[in-house]
């Protein structure tokens, strides 16, 4: 799979909510990187199960994600790394109300698996999830 294929296929898991299929993306030694993790998040995953044990329990939080919405794709020189400008789209299941969360995330995604996955989110957009 091209990189351009594995992040379409990453999209469509997380919109049906398939947290086991989007974390069979990643390389068994893949990289979640959050920088800018808002309150209660890791700012670094290493390793397809520990992705897994943290996907599993982000599952329980109250959000439905609606969309991830493609501003801006930006291919680069390496042809193993890609950066996206995107907008979550999504709800607040306990309060039903929707919200965007705007990010910049950037993947190496090598031989159809994802190595590592940098989101750069915007804090201030996420409402309080608890």
């Amino acid at each position: 799979m091209t990189p351009l294929e594995v992040l379409d296929l990453r999209r469509r898991h997380l919109v049906d909510r398939d947290f086991e299929s989007f974390v069979e993306l990643f390389a068994e030694d893949g990289v979640i990187e959050m920088p800018f993790a808002v309150a209660g998040l890791p700012e670094r995953l290493v390793g397809r199960e520990e992705i897994r044990k943290f996907s599993l329990r982000a599952a329980e939080h109250p959000v439905e994600i609606i969309d991830l919405r493609t501003v801006q794709l930006h291919e680069t020189a390496d042809p193993e790394v890609v950066v996206l400008e995107l907008i979550t789209e999504a709800r607040h299941t306990t309060t039903g109300v929707p919200f965007q969360a705007r990010c910049i995330q950037v993947f190496r995604i090598q031989d159809g698996k994802i190595k590592l996955f940098r989101d750069y989110v915007g804090a201030q957009t996420v409402p309080d999830l608890n």
